[in-house]
């Protein structure tokens, strides 16, 4: 486990690692320690031993042979929204956002994607070619981690996981060799790291499938949050007749009583319907949407967009900060369900949480042509609740998430999503993003390529010497 005090190395040491890497390697004494450990989520901050900021695979293999050679674990940090996923002392952290860059072969519509790489410059360098990504809700996410804990994209009804679609992995393992992962070179490997992102070794690029996608129908549709009853019943009929190539999401959120909001927001309850719709002819999108026109939304932002312009669906803010979610993968629901969700939300609860439910099924349902770790295929949807710690105080966010998650139990599939766990790191909230029989087979491949649970410092699967398997 991670040191409960920070870890004093001999400046020897320390200076004989910064000669074999190009990126700084800083201790917590060290003048920009805090910048380079520091991403997007503020609330569960790392303070790690020592902190690499790699550059290149060479940097990633001398920060993990000298973790390994001083019996410290490794934890990853990646771009964008993407963290450590712990919090605590100890440990060496891995900082991979220098590690930049994209090619795109048209031929092969796929793309090589450094570990750093954010979606925006997939998306810019793929859009010529006629070709997109499986990319997130905001562009500004690190590919990597996002692809492998499975990958949640505006186009995943339509094809499926990102993870679904990884033909190649370069991996720094716990032995500190870089190996090129396929399903012909290390097929349990490539099966595990699609799904069990970080648990077997340091990423430093991936090969991805990109598909034939310029344009979409989509957009946002706002309601006031006196409607949000009728909305959310709306939205649960539409969503059963929608087709694959249609994703979408709806949230109810509080706005906060500052400038920052249009003065209509201000200190009012809002509900939120995203849209991204992604077949090869549009044409029949404006049909598609009727229902949810005819309930009167008070902002409509719908129409076609270039995929380029696709993180203004979602309009995530780009900024870190301080925030608390919780999460919950559902089965199929009903009027019941919502009124569950709506009675536990602003403005019932004083607590000044986003509820959000994303439509999942289609494509996402199916197992891929080369099958991987990703679980809980069968949901229909995913449950978020995210607060912000600088609206609410933690002691007061975390037994009113509790009780939403809690009351939501009889439509729970009992299963999450890794991108979408927030610092969760109990045994069995890691294991429900897996299937049993996988989980236990992640643990057995956990204990050929880290033996030690060197990296550990994540949303943790442990080898299978260090694990219960009988309650797997």
């Amino acid at each position: 486990m991670s040191s409960s005090h920070p870890r004093r190395f001999e400046p020897t040491e320390v200076k004989a690692l910064a000669e074999r890497t190009r990126g700084p390697v800083l201790t917590p004494e060290d003048d920009g320690y805090d910048t380079e450990r520091t991403g997007y989520q503020l609330a569960r901050l790392h303070r790690p031993d020592l902190v690499v900021g790699a550059t290149g695979a060479a940097d990633v293999r001398a920060a993990v042979e000298f973790a390994r050679s001083h019996a410290l674990p490794v934890a990853v940090q990646g771009t964008g929204h993407s963290s450590a996923g712990i919090a605590g002392e100890g440990g060496v952290l891995i900082n991979t956002t220098r590690m930049t860059g994209v090619r795109v072969n048209p031929e092969t519509n796929t793309a090589w994607v450094a570990a750093g790489t954010r979606w925006a410059e997939v998306i810019h360098e793929a859009a010529p070619a006629g070709l997109a990504p499986l990319s997130g809700s905001y562009p500004g996410l690190a590919v990597v981690p996002y692809t492998l804990a499975g990958g949640l994209s505006l186009l995943s009804r339509r094809y499926g996981y990102a993870a679904d679609h990884v033909h190649g992995i370069d991996v720094v393992t716990a032995d500190g060799r870089l190996r090129h992962v396929t399903d012909k070179s290390y097929p349990d490997l490539f099966w595990a790291l699609r799904g069990g992102r970080d648990n077997f070794g340091v990423v430093t690029g991936i090969e991805i499938g990109l598909v034939p996608i310029t344009t979409l129908y989509g957009g946002s549709l706002q309601y006031p949050g006196e409607l949000a009853a009728e909305v959310f019943d709306t939205y649960l009929r539409w969503t059963a007749t929608v087709p694959d190539e249609m994703s979408s999401s709806i949230m109810q959120m509080s706005y906060p009583d500052i400038p920052a909001f249009p003065a209509a927001l201000r200190g009012r309850q809002a509900v939120h319907v995203r849209i991204a719709y992604s077949a090869d002819v549009l044409d029949g999108a404006e049909h598609l949407v009727e229902p949810l026109r005819a309930l009167g939304p008070m902002s409509d932002t719908l129409g076609v967009l270039p995929y380029t312009e696709a993180g203004s669906i979602y309009a995530d803010p780009p900024f870190p900060g301080h925030v608390e979610a919780g999460t919950a993968l559902l089965g199929e629901l009903d009027t019941t369900a919502v009124r569950t969700i709506l009675d536990l939300a602003p403005p019932h609860t004083p607590v000044p949480h986003i509820v959000e439910l994303r439509h999942l099924g289609g494509r996402l349902a199916l197992p891929p042509a080369a099958p991987n770790a990703v679980g809980n295929r069968d949901a229909r949807y995913l449950f978020n609740v995210i607060s912000r710690l600088e609206r609410a105080d933690i002691t007061e966010i975390r037994p009113a998430h509790q009780r939403i998650l809690e009351a939501l139990g009889p439509w729970s599939t009992g299963g999450r999503l890794l991108n979408f766990m927030n610092g969760e790191n109990a045994a069995q909230e890691v294991r429900s993003a897996y299937e049993p029989q996988d989980y236990r087979r992640l643990t057995e491949i956990k204990a050929i390529y880290d033996p030690d649970n060197t990296f550990r410092l994540n949303h943790n699967i442990p080898p299978a010497d260090a694990v219960n398997l009988t309650s797997a």
